[in-house]
């Protein structure tokens, strides 16, 4: 299942507030949804927080960060002081289905759970308490929330979870790159003389070349991401080589808003069939197919590794990492990775998402806690919007400042020493997702950007020499100037569009994924004159889907929301 954590991914956020550049997954609903809220319309929440102080347990269904209390971060700290409320956060290690499997077979969750892709299971157990009456207390939840509250609804009516993110104000583009692109050292461009790549035989060639004139430095040309629920890095390029934007596993056409699955199609072939050929040539990393999420981050951290395509929140914290250190050393700008849009004729990309909401995905109260109205009462404390600046900017005179305008910004020293470890104490990493929040590309209600980098007066401040070398030489000022302004997509994204527990399509999703997760491996690495027949064997199997229904289905529901934004 095509993930996206968009979102908008923890790490995209990350970047927003980091001194370096990257959820997945821009995924948040119209510009003017929930835009026209100021801050003045804040309401206290219903009663004051009490002033015993609680700790709640919190399981992260992504293994994003080190555990922690959040009263051990600053940001959590402010927050405990106006909530009494501190949440000691575990964060997954292993796979995430057996994990939660656990928690179900023991009847004993955690007070708060986001259970990421483990959601349906959790749902399916009842594990989680309903929220409506609750949310109908606490006005900062519905002022953020209120355009979305019957999309939220489950069959039964009712809300078990809140989504991640909620488009608030103006929509705000990004300037960096946090969902999909095929990246590439940027010291491979720079030996070839700056080349503007636009498919992906250029993008391979350009990787066979370099490694060949570096064989002395034991390089790894390609690897993919394939490790649990985050399969979909691998699975969803031929979508994007087609042209289409992160809608899961469904491309729609439009002109005719019918939706198709593309796992058997000629361009889902020619992916495979070349990574099977760099795996012949030495130049892809078969460990792919078995390495774990941290032993891929660290790969990619290790400056051996040429290219690969993910989406930004995703390898962002690799990333990040290599942009610290060429902060630190401008000689280690090469090992830094350069995104870039490609498709198989070169034609429009659609990488960069349009305006959506994800809402199948999200963070609920279990069955388990001790007190749910305290987290509520928390969470509509969060949502206030002088904690969203908190949680997204930081202290005035620490990590921002104001100039006489009222814009915010940030000083060269503050940007400096806003680095990964800094993230993790002030508490960056822990709130830039996974709590309910306003949308990346919201506006404050003073015009400010929420997210620092979408400001460009911050974004243009942190840009290194070596960045403004390099996005002059492709004749841009920001790196999203690179990739196609995506099309307006009113259901989108697909993937976020809800599905029965038991259904028809949540059972075709599940036996797509045990049916690619098979035979992915055997056709990359497979001798490339038995790659046809494995193929076939391939189709053979993905045919006892039914993937007809799955897509009339799609094409229904993608109709529906079209009508519905009418």
């Amino acid at each position: 299942m095509a993930k996206k954590l968009f979102l908008t991914c923890m790490a995209a956020v990350l970047v927003f507030t980091a001194a370096c550049s990257k959820e997945n997954n821009g995924n948040n609903a119209s510009p003017s949804a929930a835009g026209s809220s100021p801050a003045a319309s804040e309401s206290a929440s219903p009663s004051e927080a009490p002033k015993d102080k609680v700790t709640f347990s919190y399981f992260n269904g992504v293994a994003n960060a080190p555990d922690v209390n959040t009263n051990e971060t600053t940001i959590g700290k402010v927050l405990e002081d106006q909530t009494g409320v501190n949440f000691k956060m575990e964060h997954l290690v292993g796979e995430l289905k057996a994990k939660i499997g656990t928690m179900i077979a023991s009847n004993n969750y955690p007070d708060v759970i986001n259970p990421d892709a483990g959601i349906d299971q959790l749902l399916d157990a009842g594990a989680f308490i309903p929220l409506n009456d609750l949310i109908e207390k606490y006005p900062n939840i519905k002022r953020v929330y209120g355009p979305y509250l019957n999309q939220m609804k489950a069959a039964d009516g009712n809300i078990y979870f809140i989504p991640f993110s909620s488009q608030v104000g103006e929509y705000t583009p990004d300037p960096e790159i946090n969902q999909g692109a095929f990246w590439v050292q940027r010291r491979v461009l720079k030996e070839a003389g700056y080349p503007k790549i636009k498919t992906l035989d250029e993008y391979t060639k350009l990787i066979e070349d370099f490694v060949a004139k570096h064989k002395d430095e034991d390089l790894t040309g390609l690897i993919t991401l394939t490790h649990d629920w985050r399969f979909f890095a691998t699975s969803n390029v031929p979508m994007h080589l087609d042209g289409y934007p992160n809608d899961g596993n469904v491309e729609v056409d439009m002109t005719t808003f019918e939706a198709k699955t593309y796992y058997t199609t000629d361009s889902t072939k020619r992916w495979l069939q070349k990574l099977n050929d760099l795996n012949s040539k030495g130049l892809f990393d078969k460990a792919s197919f078995v390495d774990n999420y941290d032993q891929y981050i660290a790969k990619l951290s290790s400056k051996k590794v040429v290219g690969f395509f993910d989406y930004g929140w995703q390898s962002g914290n690799a990333r990040n990492l290599l942009i610290d250190a060429a902060r630190q050393d401008p000689t280690q700008d090469d090992f830094v990775y350069f995104p870039m849009p490609l498709t198989w004729d070169g034609d429009k990309d659609q990488l960069l998402d349009p305006a959506g909401f994800v809402k199948n995905r999200g963070i609920g109260i279990s069955v388990s806690a001790k007190d749910p109205e305290r987290i509520m009462e928390y969470w509509d404390t969060l949502l206030k919007e002088e904690n969203q600046v908190l949680r997204s900017w930081g202290i005035k005179g620490e990590t921002y400042e104001v100039d006489d305008k009222g814009r915010f910004y940030r000083t060269a020293e503050q940007i400096k020493k806003i680095d990964e470890p800094f993230n993790l104490s002030f508490g960056f990493r822990y709130y830039a997702w996974d709590w309910p929040q306003y949308g990346t590309n919201s506006t404050l209600s003073d015009g400010n950007a929420l997210a620092p980098l979408y400001q460009p007066e911050v974004f243009q401040m942190r840009l290194t020499d070596a960045d403004k070398t390099i996005l002059d030489k492709y004749g841009v000022k920001t790196y999203s100037e690179l990739f196609a302004k995506p099309d307006n997509r009113p259901w989108y994204p697909a993937w976020g569009i809800p599905k029965a527990q038991g259904s028809a399509e949540q059972i075709w999703e599940t036996t797509k994924d045990e049916v690619t997760k098979k035979y992915y491996p055997k056709l990359v690495l497979a001798k490339p004159a038995d790659f046809e027949k494995v193929w076939g064997e391939y189709v053979a199997a993905f045919g006892k889907l039914d993937t007809a229904g799955y897509e009339k289905w799609y094409t229904e529901q993608i109709k529906a929301a079209i009508e519905a934004a009418k």
